[in-house]
């Protein structure tokens, strides 16, 4: 039976467990991966533009020795030139694994129930899974314990929100959110991820000022207060997230070995400063690079059998 990654919600514990295994071992022995999934073929639909995204994919198939095939917008015209479900059968019969980067959540599930081989959520507005493992591998890499983190989010309540929540619960891990008032992340994921979180002795905590979760942080993450599909709505948020910025002032509060995250694009001097995205606790081009590897370890466990 095939296997998505349509939300970490869909992982078991002991899946994220073995990702992350999987990435140490790739990360450590490159060679011994590099014809792991020889012969084996990746599409790529994207309905959004990326750099990240698209460029980790490609170079991570090409480390394991597979293909790489890319469909833009305009290649696919998807859902209007043809059937969700005759996309999937089609594709089914040609590529060995499937990752899309779309707008809905309901389309990506649409797609993956015709799709006969494994799918990936490469973002939708609901959910980022592949950011989110790659954030929580970064944070374990770089701390070494996971369940000892104090993580605060800081910012717009977003698809990437979304999937640290269920990621932190399932893992057991405290995460403090701090959003605007009109810009929490969607109640029923909250208290889904607070309720698992409770059956592992973590806490999730939501709240409406920055400050307060950036005491005695071990970890600050941000993210763009726009995103894809919402510039209309650039000025409004800029007055909504007023006092959100990551700066030197909000840094000050947090341990003095606090990790600084983003998982890019940033916008410099709106949600984070300069001197906070290039200062020597930003280890936002290391969680960049481990989008690569753990995508490697994701495309493994679905594709390769490991």
């Amino acid at each position: 039976m095939k296997k998505d990654l349509l939300s970490i919600k869909d992982l078991k514990i002991e899946e994220i467990e073995h990702i992350f295994s999987l990435t140490d071992d790739l990360k450590a022995k490159v060679k011994d991966f590099s014809s792991a999934l020889s012969e084996k073929c990746l599409g790529l639909i994207f309905l959004k533009p990326s750099l990240r995204t698209r460029v980790s994919f490609e170079a991570g198939m090409a480390h394991l020795g597979g293909s790489t095939f890319y469909l833009s917008p305009e290649d696919i015209k998807f859902g209007t030139r043809e059937a969700v479900k005759d996309i999937g059968s089609v594709l089914s019969r040609y590529l060995n694994v499937l990752v899309i980067r779309t707008f809905s959540q309901k389309q990506l599930v649409e797609l993956a129930q015709f799709c006969a081989i494994p799918v990936i959520n490469g973002l939708t507005d609901l959910f980022h899974p592949c950011q989110a493992l790659s954030d929580l591998y970064t944070i374990k890499e770089k701390k070494g314990n996971l369940k000892n983190a104090k993580i605060s989010f800081i910012g717009d309540g977003n698809n990437v929100v979304h999937s640290l929540l269920y990621g932190c619960a399932k893992l057991g891990i405290n995460l403090n959110v701090a959003t605007p008032k009109n810009h929490r992340p969607k109640d029923e994921i909250v208290k889904e991820a607070i309720n698992i979180a409770q059956k592992k002795g973590a806490d999730i905590y939501l709240s409406q000022d920055p400050r307060e979760v950036a005491q005695e942080a071990d970890v600050i993450y941000t993210d763009v207060w726009t995103s894809m599909g919402q510039e209309s709505e650039c000025k409004i948020r800029a007055k909504d997230f007023a006092g959100f910025q990551i700066n030197q002032g909000l840094v000050s509060l947090a341990k003095k070995d606090c990790l600084i995250m983003h998982c890019l694009p940033a916008h410099r001097g709106e949600e984070i400063a300069d001197d906070v995205i290039d200062g020597p606790n930003s280890i936002v081009f290391d969680q960049a690079e481990n989008r690569m590897h753990v995508q490697k370890a994701i495309l493994l466990h679905l594709v390769g059998s490991f």
